[in-house]
């Protein structure tokens, strides 16, 4: 009776768990069955002894129907769960068994069995020595019939069946068996196969242990975990419910390896680049800010490893690369997480048209690695990336989607009235206001472009030659004044990749990143009193308020000679997202950084 005073049953709910208990027995899918539990002195399975009453097992079987049937469930009911496991954890240790193992000797993995022994005829059994089997996973879920009992064990690569029958334990087993384990538990299992009747591949289980016992419940069998706040707050459960997400960290592992074996199948050679550092260089983006106390110095997390790789190929170095975690103290949405993966890589001796072969050679073959074809289905699109993919400049990408010729623009205010009149209506507020603030003829080209063009750019295209004003990094273009040699790869109307031909004249770098520091300011004073207006509206502009740095040492490093070079830098996440056909960058990010729970 001590049992039923810890989960505080009223007298009615006690008399209807008497009055039903065969009936309810059979009906619910409860913690039904018997677990051997590993010895705290012994490294071999052992049997447990003490059979918790049917009256726990069965108000167990209530509150988890109740916590899984609604997605609404309380507190106090998933607490009456976790309190009837913690009591199975002390009455298992109380008989001196310890449900949180060592190890487990395991035979075979779930898929490797289904391999095996796929040549099984229904109803037939393999009873031979050397087809003694062990396997170990999951509980995620259980059915009973009197006699036998049926498990469904998950572990890393599939599913398989563990078949229960109380003849095949000792003693009373079966009933301790059917009182002690819930779904959700880690077990393990030894026994000989078999495909049922029905055909359904199963261990035919001799003996089994807890390796881990589980005290939370897990989502609805039948609901799973439907909240998306949740779902990337405990990304653990999400996996446990949802194995098609573990299924896109699978994938996502793969990619970075193809990625790996291709750059380094070309030569490549993989480096380590400074997470803090003493300027945060290589793109225009708020950094994070942190504060060493032994050196006494704020330092800054990276916003790029472009500027020290750029150091290893003055070091000697002719083709390095790194994939490692940018970050920036930025806005969160659908393609933007303040952490992320890419990577960056440079070649000595090149140009901008050797990454451009280079990023269809990676896209491509993660793709082939991925889905073995090149043509996948992004949120009902369908994307080609047969080769070769389509190259056009960023100015002839404009005029053919708003009919704004730039060419002919030489001053900057006719610019902006031009691209105002014309978008006209197409423009919210605050991108009316970002136009007006750009401080050269190239940014409002870029500015025009990110609104109306790269939304519409769903097949595979390179646009070429950006202006100068907006990239510091890259060489001036060798045909095109005012020009750059410089490209970015958009796929279904997202930046997946920038490459440029290396800035390598270390005065000419000096002035590029001097002027952008400049317009950074001149910008940030410009927004900063456009933004004070919007906000009595009740409109907000994005913050513009961080400081851009030079960073002396890397203007140092070219001092001492870079040879001529390429570089692109490519962003892992939105590739696994393409090739996962994932709509928000937090569905291929496994822990995704979150706003503070209330």
């Amino acid at each position: 009776m001590e049992a039923l005073k810890v989960w505080s049953l009223s007298s009615q709910q006690l008399k209807h768990l008497i009055n039903s208990s065969a009936l309810y027995a059979v009906r619910h899918k409860q913690r039904n069955l018997y677990i051997r539990c590993c010895i705290c002195s012994s490294s071999s399975p052992s049997s447990v002894t003490t059979t918790i009453c049917d009256a726990t097992a069965k108000q167990s079987g209530r509150s988890r129907r109740s916590l899984s049937s609604s997605s609404s469930s309380s507190t106090s009911d998933r607490e009456s769960v976790r309190a009837i496991r913690l009591k199975k954890v002390e009455d298992l240790r109380a008989k001196g068994f310890e449900p949180y193992a060592y190890k487990w000797d395991r035979t075979h993995t779930a898929f490797e069995l289904q391999n095996t022994y796929n040549h099984l005829a229904n109803g037939e059994e393999s009873n031979d020595n050397c087809d003694y089997v062990s396997v170990a996973g999951r509980i995620m879920a259980r059915r009973t019939f009197g006699k036998l009992a049926f498990l469904t064990l998950r572990d890393d690569s599939g599913t398989i069946q563990l078949y229960c029958e109380k003849e095949e334990l000792c003693g009373d087993q079966f009933e301790q068996l059917k009182t002690l384990v819930d779904i959700g538990d880690i077990l393990g299992a030894c026994g000989t196969m078999k495909r049922t009747e029905k055909g359904e591949l199963s261990v035919r289980v001799s003996s089994f242990a807890i390796l881990t016992k589980s005290l939370l419940p897990l989502p609805d069998k039948y609901h799973g975990l439907t909240d998306v706040d949740k779902r990337y707050r405990q990304r653990y459960v999400d996996m446990i419910a949802n194995p098609e997400v573990a299924e896109i960290f699978r994938k996502r592992a793969k990619i970075v390896s193809e990625i790996r074996k291709t750059v380094e199948s070309l030569g490549f050679v993989e480096v380590e680049t400074p997470v803090l550092q003493a300027a945060a260089g290589g793109a225009e983006a708020r950094p994070f800010v942190t504060y060493h106390n032994s050196l006494g110095r704020e330092l800054y997390l990276r916003i790029a490893t472009e500027l020290h790789l750029k150091r290893m190929l003055v070091g000697g170095f002719e083709k390095v690369y790194e994939i490692g975690r940018i970050f920036r103290n930025e806005g969160i949405s659908t393609r933007h997480n303040p952490e992320f993966t890419t990577i960056e890589m440079y070649e000595a001796y090149s140009d901008y048209e050797s990454m451009m072969i280079m990023a269809e050679e990676i896209v491509t073959r993660c793709a082939l690695a991925v889905h073995g074809e090149l043509t996948v289905d992004y949120q009902g699109i369908e994307i080609s990336l047969e080769r070769p993919w389509r190259r056009d400049t960023m100015y002839n990408l404009v005029k053919e989607a708003t009919g704004i010729n730039f060419n002919e623009f030489g001053d900057i205010e006719v610019a902006k009235e031009v691209s105002l009149s014309t978008l006209g209506s197409m423009l919210e507020d605050k991108d009316k206001l970002v136009i007006k603030s750009c401080t050269s003829v190239g940014h409002v080209l870029n500015e025009v472009f990110e609104m109306v063009v790269e939304p519409k750019l769903l097949q595979p295209t390179f646009v070429l030659d950006y202006p100068a004003e907006i990239s510091p990094l890259a060489k001036p273009h060798r045909r095109y004044p005012g020009l750059t040699e410089r490209f970015e790869l958009f796929i279904c109307g997202r930046e997946l990749a920038n490459a440029f031909s290396e800035l390598t004249d270390p005065m000419d770098q000096r002035l590029r990143l001097e002027e952008q520091v400049r317009q950074h300011s001149e910008k940030r004073t410009a927004v900063g009193t456009e933004a004070d207006h919007l906000e009595q509206k009740g409109n907000r502009s994005e913050n513009n308020s961080y400081e851009v740095m030079l960073d002396e040492d890397f203007l140092t490093a070219l001092e001492y000679g870079m040879p001529p070079a390429s570089g692109m830098g490519l962003g892992i996440d939105r590739l696994v997202m393409l090739l996962t056909n994932s709509a928000s960058i937090r569905d291929v990010i496994a822990f995704p950084v979150l706003k503070i729970q209330q």
